[in-house]
């Protein structure tokens, strides 16, 4: 395939070496210097841009008939404008907050085990994510991932990053230096813990799931998740 990297930091130049090393060719990088740019001979994009940027890189694509995936963070808000784009334009888009195959495996365990504590309310739910510094956002878009799907199998009503409150569930963010991602759910009760933790060694495992997840959908219409790619949940 040709590919299109939106986005050419250490997440765009993971992906082009995987992607090299699975036979595609990168026809178009587009950093944040780039000022100009057209779509010629691309088979797909992958978005790894800023907040700022994510929402019209995404359009961009969808108008020209570019199927695009995007593990962009921090531009949510606009998600269903995009959907909205992608139907009437019979586009094609994907969104994961998180591509790496081990932590859609997580999101599932994760949601198995919320299902599992609903009737226990001795046991208070808490999330920990940890970062490289370099990353912008926080909490991480896959710490809200986690959450919003604990919400959905619980009687809690939303996060935090602050102290929590009564049917909130805290998220305590931390950014150290060389950290890929380390996230940690923690039901806690005056008797013991449950947790389950997934920890990133590399960047190569979320470039690795891109990539796939580039090559499931460049000849797909509509809007897909990870779990489509994986055939899970």
């Amino acid at each position: 395939m040709n590919i299109a990297l939106l986005g050419y930091g250490k997440m765009g130049k993971a992906i082009e070496n995987i992607a090299i090393k699975r036979g595609h060719h990168i026809v178009l990088k587009v950093s944040r210097d780039t000022s100009d740019y057209v779509f010629d001979n691309i088979d797909v994009a992958i978005d790894f841009s800023l907040p700022s940027s994510a929402f019209e890189n995404i359009s961009n694509c969808i108008r020209n008939k570019i199927p695009v995936i995007s593990g962009t963070t921090g531009w949510l808000e606009k998600y269903d404008d995009i959907v909205s784009l992608c139907k009437t334009h019979n586009g094609t888009f994907l969104y994961a907050s998180n591509f790496s195959l081990g932590v859609n495996i997580f999101f599932e365990v994760n949601k198995t085990l919320a299902k599992l504590m609903t009737g226990l309310p001795q046991y208070k739910v808490s999330i920990e994510e940890i970062h490289h510094i370099q990353k912008l956002d926080a909490p991480s878009g896959t710490a809200i991932s986690l959450a919003n799907e604990i919400i959905s199998q619980s009687d809690y009503k939303n996060w935090t990053l602050e102290p929590p409150k009564p049917k909130e569930i805290g998220i305590l963010a931390k950014r150290i230096e060389n950290v890929p991602g380390t996230h940690e759910i923690n039901y806690e009760s005056d008797v013991d813990c449950i947790s389950i933790k997934h920890t990133a060694h590399s960047r190569e495992g979320f470039a690795l799931g891109a990539v796939i997840a580039a090559e499931w959908i460049h000849d797909k219409t509509g809007v897909y998740t990870m779990k489509d790619v994986l055939n899970i949940g």
